[in-house]
């Protein structure tokens, strides 16, 4: 059984509530390695097996974009629901072994080469705007990465520890107007999370020894 929204909702504040009440400025990793962008991991590109069927780059390799690359194992991709049977029809085509259905929606496969790729089947309101700015949004391999904004929602949504921390190292990390964008996305998409978005900005900005601004409300 997965966990419901407002459980993982509860679960996110209670560690919000957790690292509010013990972070220090400038604890942690060093700002220098903060700031660092790096591709050292390659990922499988997708772009000649999908053809003309949009996908973004989200996952471990998309958060490297915004903040320091962490390791993976895997590739995860996001597509509109809509291009599902299409897709799934492209993968098998090129030789990518089905390995089962994700558990958020959506599957993984294995590409011919053994290396895991999860295809994540988004049904949100804004998915298809989503995934159409991720390709204007490419990275140093030419991979369509998911915009900062829409990856915090989809991380919101994940709710799992792992994406609370990206979050909030990525927030850290942002200049005004990304932080402007992506309070506006969460207030028109996910508009219960607005108050915990402020805390992990501010969270982000004690790891990086930065004052946070104030809200965009208090700014217009």
């Amino acid at each position: 059984m997965t966990a419901s929204a407002h459980d993982r909702a509860g679960v996110r504040r209670a560690m919000i509530r957790i690292a509010l009440a013990r972070c220090k400025p400038g604890s942690g990793s060093s700002r220098a390695f903060l700031l660092t962008r790096t591709t050292s991991l390659c990922f499988p590109d997708l772009s000649h097996v999908l053809g003309d069927t949009p996908y973004a780059v989200v996952g471990a390799a998309a958060v490297r974009a915004y903040m320091p690359e962490r390791m993976t194992s895997d590739l995860d991709v996001a597509i509109s629901s809509s291009d599902s049977e299409e897709a799934r029809t492209r993968l098998r085509a090129a030789g990518y072994v089905y390995g089962g259905e994700l558990a958020i929606g959506g599957s993984t496969w294995t590409t011919p080469e053994r290396f895991p790729v999860d295809v994540i089947e988004l049904d949100t309101p804004y998915a298809r705007e989503a995934i159409a700015a991720a390709q204007r949004n490419r990275d140093a391999f030419g991979q369509p990465v998911m915009p900062l904004a829409y990856l915090i929602l989809l991380k919101l949504e994940s709710g799992r520890t792992q994406d609370i921390a990206d979050i909030s190292r990525m927030l850290g990390q942002a200049d005004e107007a990304a932080l402007d964008a992506v309070r506006r996305a969460v207030m028109e998409f996910s508009p219960d999370a607005a108050e915990d978005i402020e805390s992990l900005i501010t969270l982000g900005r004690l790891e990086m020894e930065q004052p946070p601004g104030p809200p965009l409300s208090e700014r217009e």
